[in-house]
């Protein structure tokens, strides 16, 4: 979801307590009674009362007032709710609670939490991309290998993905070594080729230019080569 899209939908009113509030509360560091509080704050913003007490917040809970003041002091110290001034349509100003913090601190651990996933992910491909090259060259890869390796990554900007394609292309090739592998990612890069589907029509263009060649190579050699004379042999 958006970030300013989730951001306005969770500041309208006669919204549903999102469950992603219940599930990551306790990395916001909210006790349970604080976490209360909040949904008691945000029934309050949804029947219109713009500013609950702790006196009626307390109401609804096993708490005394200066217990649930004290909770609401220690939400608005560390901005997990704001007081914010309005103006009505007659210019008159008020205030009035706001859970818009909670949410932008909810979004970070949100945000937090896809870097970390992302980074999980992009460690178990590039592991699965170490694999795979030792799978192909039938030997572990040596430690200047492996560096190759995380130089294409890491300072190239190569995906792995690319990088699996450009393996297959030095096998396909007969050509299985480093050196092939880092030529055909330079030239890929150079030709702003970047995906999967680019680097096989390349390939298959390659080939189809390199045959010709080839073939024109071997007849050459065969009529250079010299001839078996029949008729002057004794």
């Amino acid at each position: 979801m958006n970030e300013k899209v989730l951001q306005k939908w969770t500041t309208q009113r006669y919204m549903t307590i999102p469950s992603l509030l219940l599930k990551h509360y306790k990395d916001l560091h909210l006790k349970e009674d604080e976490l209360v509080i909040l949904l008691h704050i945000q029934s309050f913003l949804d029947e219109g009362e713009l500013f609950p007490t702790a006196d009626l917040i307390s109401e609804r809970m096993n708490i005394s007032s200066s217990l649930c003041s004290n909770m609401i002091g220690r939400l608005l110290k560390y901005q997990f709710v704001s007081i914010e001034k309005q103006c009505d349509d007659n210019g008159i100003i008020y205030e009035m609670l706001t859970l818009e913090p909670l949410w932008i601190k909810l979004i970070d651990v949100l945000k937090g939490e896809q870097i970390q996933q992302s980074e999980m992910s992009k460690q178990q491909e590039e592991g699965q991309l170490f694999k795979r090259f030792e799978e192909e060259f039938s030997r572990p890869l040596s430690p200047i290998e492996v560096e190759t390796l995380s130089m294409w990554i890491d300072q190239d900007g190569h995906s792995p993905k690319m990088i699996v394609a450009a393996l297959r292309e030095a096998v396909v090739s007969g050509k299985l070594n480093f050196r092939y592998i880092d030529r055909i990612l330079f030239e890929w890069k150079k030709n702003g080729i970047k995906t999967i589907e680019q680097a096989k029509e390349q390939g298959e263009k390659f080939r189809k230019y390199k045959q010709p060649i080839k073939q024109e190579q071997a007849r050459s050699q065969l009529d250079s080569a010299p001839g078996f004379q029949w008729l002057e042999q004794s």
